[in-house]
């Protein structure tokens, strides 16, 4: 979740700056096409780093997540994921499977104990152990403190930090029954540096770093590394329902964001893409750092370079 980051005085005049952008689409078109606001080619993995390994991942029928499973399954990984959206959890397994990737979906929804608990377990008993987790599940309700209801606080401090709790809780065992393993838990800009009306979402999101602190501590002795994943900005269909455009056509969404991005996201001025997010989230997730826990690690185009 936590590629909703941008810069920008309140939800309201964000939606009213998107679409101010939106009118102007058409022109703004192929000024997308320009060499700052396009991200470059992705270099292909030829590594295999996760073979043999057993993934699970919360949050993955769309945007980061799925972008994250698409990948760990092309590097070897039998990946197990679950998400509320059942028909694109079913896309996402058979687009894995097409490519001869290995993936199972599993209908859950991380506020339900009971339905991490069974996500978690079905994994095991399908693949026989668990050697990683990408906790990435989360929300977000924007608007100022005290218009919030307090089902809408719950329902974002729920989801994105005790709904990453039940997901460790019930993965580390597990682990440790294996000899080990490595989370990975999705952060966000927000808790570096934030805006008003992410008040629910920013204390969630800084929670996330203090869990994922203490559990580092925790688990360092089983062999189980923990570590927060930090992303800015990114271009995801969760991120067009925040700005108000989740109807909008490519071209005009894509104009409009990318003009936004020029003033809102210092640095490389654009948002990220899924799967540039993922690609790091596979690199915190795999051995190649082993020295590496209780750390965040932030990838977000320069959005907190400025942060005191």
């Amino acid at each position: 979740m936590s590629e909703n980051d941008a810069k920008e005085k309140s939800p309201v005049q964000r939606r009213t700056m998107l679409a101010a952008a939106a009118a102007g689409a058409l022109g703004l078109a192929a000024g997308y096409a320009s060499r700052n606001s396009r991200p470059p080619p992705m270099i292909s993995r030829v590594a295999r780093r996760f073979e043999g390994k057993v993934v699970a991942i919360t949050g993955a029928t769309s945007g980061i997540g799925r972008a994250a499973a698409v990948a760990f399954a092309a590097e070897g990984a039998k990946v197990g994921f679950c998400g509320r959206r059942e028909h694109l959890g079913r896309e996402v397994e058979g687009a894995i499977r097409s490519t001869g990737g290995e993936a199972m979906y599993v209908r859950a929804d991380v506020l339900v104990e009971g339905e991490v608990k069974a996500f978690i377990d079905r994994v095991v008993s399908a693949y026989g152990r668990l050697d990683v987790a990408f906790n990435n599940a989360g929300i977000t309700i924007e608007k100022p403190l005290h218009e919030y209801s307090s089902e809408e606080w719950d329902s974002v401090i729920h989801t994105n930090l005790r709904g990453v709790f039940l997901a460790m809780k019930y993965e580390i065992p597990h682990m440790i029954a294996g000899g080990g393993g490595n989370i990975v838990v999705t952060s966000s800009s927000n808790a570096i540096a934030t805006n008003e009306g992410r008040s629910a979402y920013t204390a969630s999101k800084r929670g996330m770093v203090g869990l994922v602190q203490s559990a580092a501590l925790d688990y360092a002795s089983k062999g189980i590394r923990v570590n927060a994943l930090v992303p800015g900005t990114t271009d995801t269909p969760m991120v067009r329902r925040v700005a108000g455009m989740e109807g909008a056509p490519d071209a005009i969404w894509r104009a409009a964001v990318a003009q936004w991005a020029k003033s809102h996201v210092p640095g490389l001025q654009r948002l990220a893409t899924p799967e540039e997010i993922a690609a790091f989230a596979l690199t915190l997730a795999s051995d190649e750092h082993p020295y590496m826990t209780g750390g965040q690690f932030v990838i977000d185009g320069g959005k907190t370079a400025h942060a005191g």
